[in-house]
């Protein structure tokens, strides 16, 4: 069996836009796979730590942090 794994990041202007838009994009993706022979699995959420910037000399440091992102799950064969 063969996996994909791509990022999901989508985004929306909050005054204009709502889920309907990231699900729509999804869908997209989804089905533009597909038509390449690929099998849509899932999306999985990944946690990811950024490590700290210690900056130059301490200047401009900045902590570290945990961070999630989306990732869409493919499979093939």
């Amino acid at each position: 069996m063969e996996y994909k794994v791509i990022p999901f990041i989508p985004t929306i202007d909050r005054s204009k836009e709502n889920s309907t838009k990231v699900a729509k994009e999804l869908e997209e993706i989804i089905t533009n796979y597909n038509n390449q022979g690929w099998k849509y699995v899932r999306l999985e959420s990944v946690q990811t730590y950024i490590i700290p910037d210690p900056g130059c000399f301490g200047l401009g440091a900045k902590p570290g942090f945990t961070a999630y992102r989306q990732m869409i799950v493919f499979s093939k064969g």
